[in-house]
């Protein structure tokens, strides 16, 4: 059983849907570009962007490279004709071929892997601004936390809506809102590189992640009290805390040294 509260479904919902239409009204801009993966995180986004603009105002793309999985792209596509909204479908992969082929460096999995976020997040971005929109970010609060995200890839974004929310929440909101069982049973998983999932690659299971994140974040419990309370190692602990701590870097504005004053 969580030890995290449970969250007013319904005021949140609500809450989220009067942000989006606050950040649109402020930007004097005229709607939302999702990325949709065909995750979770995207789907909930895209809902909740319909929801505070309506469907004419809100853009989908999907985004597939050669390791999406098919089952992906189909649900990304999916997502876009249920909610009834304006989208395209772009590959890739010629974009990351050609830069591979001009670059000519040795091929390394995570770098290749980030360039792919960042050549998605070019062309979302391309495609706001043609239409004077904004981005929505689709990062929860679990991978915001840790880092788990690309800098200045999908973490690169004009809001991020669900950005408070663990990622257990998100699962509980998406329920909430009647998301398809397809999408909330599949395993979180980014697609960059092929037999990725999110839950290998961070090392653990997001409910038992979410609640170390809970108990280090919010109640301020040193790492031998969480794994006492969770009944875990502290390593487990700890290698959540490193990469709280090594991924800050990812959330900060980039500093600049202080100038001297004659």
């Amino acid at each position: 059983m969580s030890i995290i509260p449970d969250i007013d479904l319904e005021k949140t919902k609500i809450d989220l849907v009067e942000f989006i239409k606050s950040k649109v009204s402020e930007s004097k801009t005229d709607g939302i570009v999702v990325g949709l993966s065909g995750g979770i995180d995207s789907t909930l986004s895209a809902y909740l962007a319909c929801e505070a603009l309506g469907k004419e105002n809100v853009f989908g793309l999907v985004l597939p490279s050669a390791t999406t999985p098919a089952e992906d792209t189909d649900h990304g596509i999916k997502i876009a004709q249920n909610l009834g909204i304006e989208y395209k479908e772009i590959a890739i992969d010629g974009i990351l071929n050609e830069f591979l082929s001009m670059t000519q460096l040795e091929e390394n999995a995570l770098a290749i892997g980030n360039l792919k976020a960042r050549i998605r997040m070019s062309i979302i971005y391309y495609f706001a601004n043609q239409k004077n929109y904004l981005v929505s970010g689709t990062g929860n609060k679990s991978e915001i936390l840790i880092g788990y995200f690309t800098k200045h890839g999908d973490g690169a974004c004009d809001m991020e809506p669900i950005g408070d929310l663990y990622k257990v929440e998100v699962f509980k909101l998406s329920e909430y809102l009647g998301i398809s069982e397809a999408i909330l049973e599949k395993p979180p998983r980014a697609g960059l590189w092929n037999g990725q999932t999110d839950e290998d690659e961070i090392g653990m299971g997001y409910d038992l992640l979410d609640q170390i994140l809970y108990l280090y974040t919010e109640k301020d419990l040193k790492d031998t009290e969480i794994a006492e309370k969770l009944n875990i190692s502290v390593d487990d602990v700890d290698m959540i805390i490193t990469k709280i701590i090594r991924s800050e870097h990812k959330s900060k504005v980039p500093e600049s040294p202080k100038k001297t004053i004659l």
